[in-house]
């Protein structure tokens, strides 16, 4: 009966941690991953001020095609309906690398 448990916690562990481990192994185009979704980040209220945005403190950057570095979608986002869909997304990453 001790072996049960024994098996359902490294089953339990190893499920976990092994999209973790093995992630890297993986290599992965960022061209190829989709477009940021804006519509999930348009604010519903009429007073937003665009100074205080609502937006995670992640950083995963986004290049626009004005060369432009936003710390993450959400920050993109919101400068393409605050400033025009003029402003374009690039790809993932800081701009000018490379």
């Amino acid at each position: 009966m001790a072996v049960f448990p024994c098996v359902l916690v490294f089953f339990l562990v190893s499920s976990t941690c092994a999209p973790t481990v093995f992630s890297g192994l993986i290599r992965r185009d960022p061209d190829k991953w989709p477009l940021p979704p804006c519509k999930m980040y348009i604010p519903m209220d009429y007073f937003f001020e665009p100074d205080e945005p609502e937006c995670p403190n992640i950083t995963v950057p986004v290049c626009a095609t004005n060369g432009h570095t936003f710390q993450n979608e959400c920050f993109f986002c919101l400068a393409q309906w605050e400033f025009g869909y003029h402003i374009k997304f690039g790809n993932y990453g800081k701009c000018g690398k490379g």
